[in-house]
């Protein structure tokens, strides 16, 4: 895999087979070829790359959240925007110790399978 295009889903096998680092730099190259301007390019594309592994690996809510939100009008490359959302707030609940560590996991695909493309463009 050479390329990576958010609006199209790479194939599973070929995704988890990069190293973790390459997946972030394919969502990298690919922000700065569209020119989209972002505070943190490196973060954003984490971000990226880890809604791109739980949809290869196959965690039911995201796969389920991606196919929900891109029927409600959202395109792939907002979707993975609008899960990634969900993410990073799940991530600073952590942080910050509001949410226990042991329902981490059923916490995240909670607020995952809450999240609809309405809400997410309200913000």
């Amino acid at each position: 895999m050479h390329r990576y295009d958010p609006d199209r889903a790479p194939d599973s096998e070929e995704w988890l087979a990069l190293d973790e680092q390459l997946r972030a730099g394919l969502a990298e190259e690919y922000h700065r070829a569209k020119r989209i301007k972002l505070p943190n390019l490196q973060a954003h594309a984490i971000f990226h790359a880890i809604v791109e592994n739980q949809i290869a690996e196959g965690l039911a809510p995201v796969v389920s959240a991606m196919a929900r939100l891109t029927a409600e009008g959202l395109s792939r490359h907002d979707a993975i925007h609008a899960i990634a959302s969900v993410l990073a707030r799940h991530i600073n609940e952590l942080v910050n110790a509001k949410t226990d560590e042991k329902d981490s996991a059923a916490v995240y695909a909670a607020a995952v399978e809450r999240l609809t493309a309405k809400r997410w463009r309200r913000g």
